[in-house]
């Protein structure tokens, strides 16, 4: 066998399957999309065996671009996204062919009713799960256990995203720290589920996967999996972790203090320490780290890139098409159209809140809004003031962990913003902050993954290695000038995103009509 590592990094939209050498080179990457379905409001669901579908044509894309023969991997490591609930039976079997996603909210009712008798601010100080609640696999549980109770009562374990991955190579069902802190009964400081939660929430412990360490090798790849897959049987299986602690490792945040900010799918600024970063007012998101005795703390932007995709699918279609004809890259084309217009677009105001409010803000009923909108505007006008208003959304983020941490004064990004100058530059105006580009760029959360598969299976003494694979692209600087203008404009951003969240509760509130 080979010294080659296999990294999936199962995102909200998509499965990247990634090829390393062991000195952590990336050398092929590979990409298939997934959807995700809406059916009703606050539904946000994905079908796992599209991911399982979506990791198998992936890695058979990315042995046949890399040239590597099966025999060259040795082992295999992964990120999924999180608070996903998937429900398998007594017999092994998949219980629901959809699943509700991290992004789901439709278990406000259990929330509602777990919190009329249980205190939900020590519910939060327990677990870090400072996303608004129904997010939650606990919540997501008690859902299925009031509308589907037939559903419910053949559980005979719920698993997360990248775990049911794992369960598919290997028929092993378990979990590990990161994932499972996502799961509302997690005690941070004990590293365990907590029985007082699970009690709390009227549930069995019985349905509980095990934990395992992030890094540890839980089995080979299952002959049926591995001809499937294209790879060999005696691939070693690693537990990996949830998206954002193995994008933390890759990202550098593995040691105290660290930052970087993620803009993907949905966007976020984290911070790595050996102590949870917890408060009751702004509620940063806390996972365990898979990095043992770390967290990674957070704030997040529900709908950072999805807002912009938004963008793409409503307002640029004809970019889309374009981008199909002369092969560009169709985000390129939008923020190439974006500066045509000057900073402030024209003094148009956009809210990313798309997905609805997170804790942080006044109300979860919070929605995205276009503010100023004048019939002067254009199309470049509202490409540039969503990509401000997606950066005003995160740092509101940063200001309120800086009140909670030191934090540097230079922001490593990844994800998919990372590679583009012009959101470079807007990060570092609105962050008032050097903003720094490495090679790593979106590949932060497969590396995480790949390390995880690494250090588990004795290729690597430790995550150090991580460090020297960071080098530095660009810095970019904030523009004093801009700045300065932003900093007015975020009093307004502010100021809108109260009168939007209170907007967003009356609308909740309207009979429907008839």
């Amino acid at each position: 066998m080979g010294k080659k590592i296999i990294a999936w990094d199962l995102g909200t939209s998509g499965n990247k399957a990634s090829l390393y050498d062991t000195d952590g080179t990336c050398i092929a990457d590979t990409f298939i999309a997934y959807n995700t379905a809406y059916p009703a409001h606050g539904w946000h669901e994905q079908r796992p065996g599209d991911w399982w579908d979506a990791v198998v044509k992936s890695t058979r894309l990315l042995i046949e671009k890399s040239g590597a023969a099966k025999e060259d991997v040795s082992c295999c490591g992964i990120s999924g996204h999180s608070l996903v609930p998937v429900l398998i039976g007594k017999e092994g079997e998949l219980l629901k062919e959809s699943v509700p996603i991290w992004s789901d909210g439709r278990a406000f009712k259990q929330a509602e009713a777990v919190f009329s008798k249980f205190d939900e601010e020590y519910w939060y100080m327990k677990t870090g799960n400072g996303f608004t609640p129904a997010f939650y696999t606990a919540f997501k549980l008690l859902w299925y256990k009031d509308n589907e109770p037939r559903i419910f009562n053949q559980i005979g374990k719920f698993t997360g995203s990248k775990d049911y991955i794992n369960y598919k190579l290997t028929g092993r069902i378990c979990s590990e720290p990161s994932y499972s802190s996502g799961c509302g009964m997690w005690d941070l400081l004990k590293w365990d589920y907590s029985q007082e939660l699970i009690d709390a929430m009227g549930l069995n412990r019985s349905i509980f996967p095990e934990i395992v360490a992030s890094t540890e090798v839980i089995g080979s790849i299952l002959p049926e999996a591995a001809e499937i897959l294209g790879l060999h049987k005696n691939v070693q299986v690693v537990a990996g972790g949830v998206d954002n602690a193995c994008m933390a490792l890759g990202a550098k945040a593995f040691k105290e203090g660290r930052v970087y900010n993620n803009l993907g799918s949905s966007a976020w600024i984290a911070v790595s320490s050996q102590k949870p970063l917890l408060d009751k007012r702004s509620r940063p998101y806390v996972f365990t780290h898979v990095v043992p005795g770390y967290y990674a703390s957070a704030l997040c932007v529900t709908t950072g890139g999805t807002a912009f995709r938004w963008m793409r699918d409503t307002l640029c279609r004809d970019l889309k098409e374009e981008a199909k004809k002369t092969g560009e890259d169709e985000y390129e084309l939008m923020t190439r159209e974006a500066l045509k217009s000057p900073i402030g677009a024209n003094r148009l105001l956009f809210n990313p809140s798309l997905g609805g409010g997170m804790p942080m803000d006044k109300s979860y009923n919070l929605r995205g809004s276009f503010i100023g909108l004048d019939l002067v505007h254009t199309r470049a006008d509202m490409l540039r003031a969503s990509m401000e208003g997606i950066s005003m959304s995160l740092r509101v983020c940063l200001d309120k962990m800086r009140e909670l941490t030191d934090i540097s004064d230079e922001m490593l990004l990844v994800g998919g913003g990372s590679k583009s100058p012009a959101w470079r530059q807007i990060y570092a105006d609105i962050y008032k902050t050097t903003v720094l580009k490495s090679n790593v760029d979106q590949q932060a959360s497969a590396l995480g993954a790949a390390a995880c598969a690494a250090v588990g299976t004795g290729l690597w003494s430790s995550f150090d290695r991580i460090d020297s694979l960071h080098t530095i692209e660009e810095r970019v600087s904030p523009i004093p000038a801009n700045t300065a203008f932003y900093d007015k404009l975020m009093a307004i951003y502010n100021q809108a995103s109260g009168y939007l969240s209170d907007l967003g509760d009356a609308l909740i509130v309207m009979p429907p009509p008839g």
